[in-house]
């Protein structure tokens, strides 16, 4: 290694570990323990979880009033006096859904939590916005987990890493504040939601400039920027990528066959969600690790009983560093098995054999700009009274957007607000469809899609698109 790669990787960690220090998170101690528990028998870890898991009952028990009424009624709050939850108990406890959380925020917030509370707009591609709080310590659990991932692929805290990842409502806005923070811990943000070719030729030739040892994104657009350089014959040299982590979606084989091949690194595939954080990551080994120490997981079946290890079942899950707003048996949506296999390098955290993610498309403008679905995701999830959407792009001008309202929140403003906001991301000259409707459908395959586009891409970059089979 060089030594000026040496050096700006320790600059960058030195600064990482100011910044944690400054804002109180205690990410790198909790890295540690991190870096030490996964090579716990399986036994010892679900001994670790166990103890986790009582501690966040005390701390909802003793300062969220709508979590404390429900362990209570279920007859927990004796066994949980004693220490004593069993997994059999811990199940009497009712699952939480996203309108409890939504319904009954001001009564599951901990407005005292240390280090503060932070408010987050929510939905991802479930079409149904939701606003929730994290502390510190879901902030360092996620910021630990992903670091102790990434340990797993070679790569350290203060390498190079490229992220292709969107942008907040205010996407025009230069934030100085964020941009010297990115280059002092090393990396460098390009933007998911404005991929127009003249941007991604761009792209391509700053990750070919910065030689990342990590380049991390949602799945679909490094994808369609992985097809953009092969439509380019742009051929990349980085010696120094040890992988490509993707996230925010299901990662399909065709996908990964792509990425790899242009990237010329293996693709490791992450699963998290805002609401409860950085899960589970996948290993050199083509496994997918759970977060044990922090994650409890759930796989149920219809009838709200676990299934057995290998079924398909509905996640659901506890963060059991969610004090700030405890997240508690709750139903996530999405689907997945859980592996009757260790993990085969010798740690003792759960086997996720599969995740069932929900797909969305790419968004096309006008000026021929492709977006990731989340651009226009952000919008609807910020706007208060927006219970369910779903957007249907027929042209690469006009957009249909469905809507199933909150009566109370819902304003004569609440409109305006969503088809300024859709404006501001694909062209003021959008024309705009807004219905309120009872209900969305599913698909008729059977399947949610709150983000669907008939506008069909440039062919070279079908590569990026095709169904998974």
């Amino acid at each position: 290694m060089r030594i000026g790669e040496a050096l700006r990787r320790g600059i960058a960690q030195s600064a990482y570990r100011l910044q944690e220090h400054l804002i109180g998170r205690e990410t790198f101690l909790m890295l540690s323990a991190l870096d030490r528990s996964q090579w716990l028998a399986p036994a010892e870890l679900e001994a670790l979880q166990r103890r986790n898991l009582v501690r966040l009952l005390a701390v909802a028990m003793a300062h969220s009033p709508w979590h404390a009424e429900r362990i209570k009624a279920a007859g927990l709050a004796e066994a949980l006096a004693e220490e004593t939850i069993s997994p059999t108990d811990f199940r009497r406890l009712p699952t939480m859904s996203k309108v409890d959380a939504r319904d009954n925020c001001a009564r599951i917030l901990w407005q005292g939590v240390p280090g503060g509370a932070f408010r987050y707009n929510t939905g991802g591609s479930s079409g149904e916005p939701l606003q929730f709080h994290f502390g510190r310590g879901r902030q360092a659990s996620d910021a630990a987990g992903r670091m102790r991932a990434r340990a797993w692929w070679g790569v350290r805290v203060g390498d190079a890493e490229v992220y292709l990842w969107g942008a907040p409502v205010e996407l025009g806005k230069t934030d100085r504040v964020k941009t010297l923070r990115d280059w002092a811990i090393n990396q460098v943000v390009l933007n998911a939601f404005e991929m127009s070719p003249a941007r991604m030729d761009g792209y391509l030739g700053a990750i070919q400039a910065r030689q990342p040892v990590c380049l991390y994104g949602y799945a679909s657009s490094l994808a369609l920027l992985a097809a953009h350089a092969e439509a380019r014959h742009f051929r990349f040299r980085l010696p120094r990528l040890r992988v490509v982590c993707t996230t925010g979606e299901p990662l399909y084989p065709y996908q990964r066959e792509l990425i790899a091949q242009v990237f010329g690194a293996p693709v490791a595939n992450e699963f998290g969600s805002r609401d409860i954080g950085f899960t589970a990551h996948e290993t050199p080994a083509r496994q997918i690790l759970l977060l044990s120490e922090n994650v409890l997981l759930e796989v149920l079946g219809p009838d709200g009983e676990p299934v057995p290890p290998g079924e398909l079942g509905e996640a659901v899950m506890t963060g059991l560093v969610s004090d700030a707003q405890p997240f508690i048996r709750y139903r996530t949506g999405d689907m997945v098995r859980l592996s009757a296999r260790r993990c085969q390098e010798g740690r003792g955290l759960h086997v996720i054999e599969e995740v069932a993610g929900r797909q969305t498309d790419f968004l096309v403008r006008p000026d021929g700009t492709i977006m990731h679905a989340l651009a226009v995701i952000y919008v609807l999830r910020a706007v208060p009274g927006i219970r369910q959407f779903k957007c249907v792009q027929h042209a690469a001008d006009f957009m249909e957007v469905l809507v199933v309202a909150d009566p109370v929140a819902w304003s004569a403003d609440s409109e305006g607000v969503v088809i300024a906001g859709l404006r501001q991301r694909l062209g003021p000259d959008l024309r705009l469809a807004l219905r309120l409707v009872s209900e969305i459908p599913p698909e008729a395959s059977g399947k949610h899609r709150y983000v669907v586009s008939h506008v069909r891409l440039n062919p070279a970059l079908q590569p990026a698109t095709r169904p998974a089979s």
